[in-house]
C-alpha cells in the first residue's frame, strides 16, 4: 500500500486579497510561514520516505519548513504538480474579473490552462510516483486548484471537491489499484 499526503501551501498576501495566483510566484506571508510550521509540528513522529513540491515559491517554502521539522534532507521539485496557469486573470480578484470581462469571463479565452491539461500532468505525475515508489509514504506540497482537479480525476465520487484550505492535509491510500481517502482537507493543526 502506498500512502500519499497532499498538502496545500501556506497563505500568501494574494490569498488574503482574494487574488488568483496561478503561475505567479508569490511567497508565503507571515501567517503562511506559521501555518507551515504548525503542520510540520503536527507531522512530527510520522515516518515519510519522500517529499515532493511544486516548483512555485509558495509551495517550495511550505515544503522546506515542513521538511526541516521532519528532518527530511531533500525535497524533489516537479513542475507537473504546479498550480493551474491563470493566464490574464492572474493577480485579479473575482470583482476585478467581473468588471473587466463581465459575468461570463470563465467562458472567455483569457489564456487559462485547461482542466484537461492540469489533470493530464497530474495523472502523469501520480502514475510515475506510484510506479517508482510502491509501498512508500510520500508527502506532496502543491496548490488548491491542482489538488481539487487531481482528486476529481482520481476519485470522481468526491466531486465536486470543495475549496482546499491553506496547509490542509489530505491523506490518500493506493492499494489493489484503488484510491481511498482517509482524511480530507484537514487543518486541525491550526485550531
Amino acid at each position: 500500500m502506498t500512502q500519499i499526503a497532499i498538502i496545500r501551501h501556506g497563505t500568501t498576501s494574494w490569498n488574503r486579497a482574494g487574488k488568483l495566483q496561478g503561475h505567479s510566484d508569490i511567497p508565503l506571508d507571515e501567517e503562511g510561514i506559521t501555518q507551515a510550521l504548525k503542520l510540520g509540528q503536527r507531522l512530527t513522529g510520522e515516518d515519510w520516505d519522500l517529499m515532493y513540491s511544486s516548483h512555485l515559491l509558495r509551495a517550495k517554502q511550505t515544503a522546506a519548513i515542513i521538511a526541516q521539522e521532519l528532518s527530511i534532507e531533500s525535497v524533489i521539485e516537479d513542475k507537473r504538480i504546479g498550480e493551474a496557469g491563470g493566464g490574464l486573470i492572474e493577480g485579479t480578484t473575482e470583482e476585478e474579473r467581473q468588471l473587466q470581462w463581465g459575468p461570463h469571463w470563465k467562458a472567455m479565452d483569457l489564456g487559462m490552462e485547461s482542466n484537461a491539461s492540469v489533470v493530464a500532468r497530474g495523472l502523469s505525475f501520480m502514475q510515475d510516483l506510484l510506479s517508482e515508489n510502491s509501498g512508500k509514504k510520500i508527502l506532496l506540497v502543491t496548490h488548491g486548484s491542482f489538488i481539487r482537479q487531481l482528486l476529481d480525476a482520481l476519485m470522481p465520487q468526491m466531486h465536486p471537491t470543495p475549496a482546499m484550505k491553506n496547509t490542509s492535509i489530505t491523506r490518500l491510500q493506493f492499494s489493489d489499484e484503488n484510491w481511498k481517502c482517509e482524511l480530507f482537507n484537514c487543518v486541525s493543526h491550526l485550531e
